[in-house]
């Protein structure tokens, strides 16, 4: 199979992994620039343009969507997708992801365990959005932020309050949500691949910091999931539509708690800490997905 990664950059520890594990399986691996890729649409068909050459025999793609990039970069996907292109993720699941309001509407709808989460039209004479959650502490976060950034733990109402005025006279939406002091500043991700989890892994935020991501100077250790653990990060990739997806959750009284699910994880935290290749259970999932489109085109 000729299998394309779309990434805006090959020397991505994510990326080349991806393209290893696809040569070691004996197919061939291409990266693309989605940003590159012209969509062309006639009474013909759809058609994706890469450096002046269409392409017309790839056989699977693997998204890696920047979050920067979403609007472009999934149009890129569905115009794949419309190519009868396998893809991994697929492009209303990436949009649904990134979406963080609509996917935090959508875990709860799933009755997936998750912390306490309001949202509303900010009202400085009637500041009601704070009893919706309770007493601070309470954790506000960008709408659009990514990586641990644009993301605060105000410890009193008044440093909450003041907090949501800046944002708002910014014109910049935030959410607020139930700060779970049990978790100790630590976060669990788990990461699925065709509804198994392949690998799980806890990150501890660096002291004096709330936010576990690794980007922000956290630290990751492999670690055995619960079956409650195991059993919400599947429930709440499946309400996501992922079929490969990098769930992340917080440990808590109540249980598992997810806080958010990532569309394209990357790889080498998970990677380094679990020892598993993550990015060869990809590939089989391709592999398998072929497989199954090949049987249906044969018994049809």
């Amino acid at each position: 199979m000729k299998i394309a990664v779309l990434s805006r950059n090959p020397n991505l520890y994510s990326t080349k992994r991806l393209v290893e594990a696809i040569s070691e399986r004996g197919h061939q691996a291409l990266v693309l620039d989605h940003m590159k890729c012209d969509i062309i649409m006639d009474e013909k068909g759809p058609s994706v343009y890469y450096e002046g050459k269409v392409l017309n025999d790839i056989d699977a793609i693997i998204p890696r969507i920047g979050a920067s990039v979403t609007f472009y970069g999934t149009a890129v996907v569905r115009q794949f997708e419309m190519m009868k292109v396998f893809s991994v993720v697929d492009s209303i699941a990436i949009t649904r992801s990134r979406d963080k309001l609509r996917s935090l509407q959508i875990l709860s709808s799933s009755g997936v365990g998750m912390p306490k989460t309001a949202f509303t039209n900010f009202n400085k004479k009637e500041n009601k959005v704070l009893k919706h959650i309770g007493q601070a502490p309470v954790v506000i976060k960008l709408l659009e932020g990514t990586q641990g950034l644009g993301v605060v733990l105000a410890e009193t109402n008044k440093a909450a309050t003041s907090v949501i005025e800046a944002f708002e006279s910014l014109k910049t939406r935030v959410i607020l949500q139930e700060f779970i002091e049990e978790a100790g500043g630590a976060d669990i991700r788990a990461f699925i691949v065709n509804g198994e989890v392949v690998g799980a892994m806890k990150r501890q935020g660096k002291e004096g910091e709330f936010r576990s991501n690794l980007h922000r100077g956290g630290e990751a250790n492999v670690i055995k999931l619960s079956r409650a653990e195991k059993s919400t990060a599947l429930k709440a990739a499946k309400s996501m539509g992922l079929a490969v997806a990098g769930v992340d959750m917080l440990q808590s009284k109540k249980g598992p708690l997810v806080l958010e699910v990532n569309s394209s994880p990357g790889l080498e935290g998970i990677e380094q800490a679990t020892g598993v290749d993550i990015a060869g259970k990809i590939i089989e999932y391709i592999e398998k997905s072929k497989k199954k489109t090949v049987k249906k085109k044969v018994s049809a």
